[in-house]
C-alpha cells in the first residue's frame, strides 16, 4: 500500500487534513516499531485502521499516523465449547463477519456489513440490530503505550458497556494488537432482538433464522439506511450514526414526549432514540444545504455530500446537537471519535 498524504484517503468520511509521516503497518512487528518510535520520541502518534469512525481536522494530524494492515485470522473450535477465534486487529471487520457466517459461527451475523477494522469493533463495543461485539469477544490482546508492555484483557476486565469500553475511557493508551471471539457453532443465529430485522426475516423476537439469511437481511436493512459502503453513494460517506442513543435517568426520561421510544437499561435507566429525537426536533434527512448534510436515508448520519469539509460537518452536528437540546433538553454525544477538532469550538 502507497502511504497516503492525507486523512481524508483513510476516512469513510473522506475528511481530514495532510499526513506527513505516515507508517503502514503490515505485521505486528512492523506495528509496534511504529508506535513505539514515535512514544519513544514524544511524537504524538495516531493509529488509524477502517476510519469508519473518525473525525479528522480540516489542519490534519501534527504527529505520526499509523495505519494497521495486520492480518491473520486463527481457528480453534470443537463441538463442546464452540468455536475460538483469534484475529488480527487490521482484518477487515465485514470480511470476518462472512467468515463467520461460511464457517457455522453463530454470534456476530447482525454485525454485518458495519465497516471499519476488527480491532476497532471492542474499543467502541460495536453494536447494531439486537447484537454487540461484547456478546462475543473473550480476550483482547493489547500493547500498553503507558507502561511499554504487552496486556491481554479478558471479557470480565474489558469494561464492556453501550459503545464504550475501558480502551475508549483511556483514549491513546492501548493499542489493539488482536481479539479473540468465543462463537457457538450453529447454523441458525443467536436469538433476534431486534424487531424490524424478525420481520424481515419472518420471525419472532426471540426466534431464530439461518446465518446466511441473517447477514443478508441485515446488509438489505442496512443498504436502505446508506449503512454499507458505496463510493458511488454519497449517503454512505459517513462515520455510520453520529450519535449515540442518549441513556437517561428515569426522570429525565419522564419529561420526554409520550411518543419518544424508550428501553430499559443498566441502573434503572432508559434509553431513547437519537434519530427520533433529531427528527422530532425538526431536522429531516437530507437537511442541510451546503456539502455537509443529514443522509437522505437515515437522520442518524451526517454526510460529506463531495467537497465537504471537516469545519462544515461539525457545524451540522452543532446545528442538530443544539436543536435536540433546546426542544427536549437532551444533550445528544457523538459517537465518532473526533481528532483535533472539537463540537464546543
Amino acid at each position: 500500500m502507497t502511504a497516503p498524504t492525507s486523512l481524508a484517503e483513510l476516512t469513510t468520511l473522506r475528511l481530514g487534513g495532510p499526513a506527513t509521516d505516515v507508517v503502514v503497518a503490515e505485521d505486528e512487528s512492523a506495528l509496534l516499531d511504529a508506535v513505539r518510535d514515535a512514544d519513544a520520541s514524544g511524537v504524538p502518534a495516531l493509529v488509524v485502521a477502517g476510519g469508519s469512525n473518525l473525525v479528522v481536522a480540516d489542519d490534519g494530524y501534527p504527529g505520526r499516523v499509523v495505519v494497521v494492515r495486520t492480518t491473520g485470522v486463527h481457528e480453534e473450535s470443537d463441538l463442546c465449547g464452540g468455536a475460538y477465534v483469534t484475529v488480527a486487529a487490521g482484518e477487515d471487520w465485514d470480511s470476518f463477519v462472512a467468515r463467520a457466517v461460511a464457517n457455522g459461527w453463530s454470534g456476530v451475523e447482525c454485525l454485518s456489513g458495519i465497516p471499519g477494522s476488527v480491532g476497532a469493533t471492542p474499543v467502541q463495543n460495536v453494536g447494531a440490530y439486537g447484537q454487540e461485539v461484547g456478546d462475543v469477544v473473550a480476550r483482547v490482546r493489547t500493547w500498553d503505550r503507558l507502561e511499554g508492555a504487552q496486556r491481554t484483557f479478558m471479557h470480565a476486565d474489558l469494561g464492556l458497556a453501550y459503545r464504550t469500553s475501558r480502551f475508549k475511557q483511556e483514549p491513546g493508551r492501548w493499542l489493539v494488537l488482536d481479539v479473540t471471539f468465543q462463537m457457538r457453532i450453529s447454523p441458525t443465529s443467536a436469538p433476534l432482538k431486534y424487531a424490524e430485522l424478525a420481520r424481515a426475516l419472518g420471525v419472532e423476537v426471540g426466534g431464530r433464522a439461518p446465518l446466511a439469511e441473517v447477514r443478508e437481511a441485515v446488509l438489505g436493512l442496512r443498504r436502505g439506511k446508506g449503512m454499507v459502503l458505496d463510493a458511488a453513494d454519497h449517503d454512505t460517506w459517513s462515520a455510520g450514526s453520529f450519535f449515540t442513543n442518549p441513556v437517561l435517568d428515569a426522570a429525565d426520561a419522564a419529561r420526554l414526549p409520550e411518543a419518544a421510544p424508550r428501553w430499559p437499561a443498566d441502573g434503572g435507566r432508559v434509553k431513547t432514540s437519537a434519530a427520533w429525537l433529531i427528527e422530532q426536533a425538526g431536522f429531516r434527512k437530507g437537511h442541510g444545504t451546503g456539502p455537509a448534510r443529514l443522509s437522505t436515508k437515515h437522520t442518524l448520519a451526517l454526510t460529506n455530500r463531495g467537497g465537504a469539509s471537516t469545519a462544515d460537518l461539525l457545524a451540522l452536528a452543532r446545528e442538530v446537537r443544539d436543536g435536540v437540546r433546546q426542544r427536549f433538553d437532551v444533550v445528544l454525544e457523538p459517537e465518532p471519535v473526533l481528532v483535533g477538532c472539537s463540537l464546543d469550538a
